[in-house]
């Protein structure tokens, strides 16, 4: 997969994974990177350009190993959004797959 589907799906796979429950962010790269090849590292600007938007927000939890960690969870803004972006995906799927296999776009 190339890098520009990468950076177009990731937003939706951060809140789509959001969506089931609150989770810390090395469990949300180590959740992406089982189905998508991206480093950690690359989740964490992600997260905080959702937080900015207020579609997350974050709180800190205590851990059995060290630190307390940072986890994450949808905004009822964020809940819409993510509702939007996946509609837009199953459109914008659907239409890929039409093309894919010899037909034409719908209009």
């Amino acid at each position: 997969m190339t890098i520009q589907f990468k950076k177009g799906v990731l937003e939706l796979c951060v809140l789509a994974l959001l969506d089931s429950r609150d989770r810390y962010g090395y469990e949300i790269a180590a959740s992406l990177t089982k189905g998508i090849d991206i480093s950690d590292g690359t989740v964490y600007p992600v997260l905080r350009r959702l937080q900015q938007d207020d579609y997350l927000t974050s709180y800190l939890r205590e851990s059995q190993g060290g630190a307390p960690r940072k986890y994450y969870t949808l905004t009822p803004k964020g809940k819409e959004f993510l509702s939007l972006l996946v509609e837009e995906w199953r459109r914008f799927s659907a239409q890929v797959d039409t093309i894919i296999h010899g037909g034409e776009e719908s209009e």
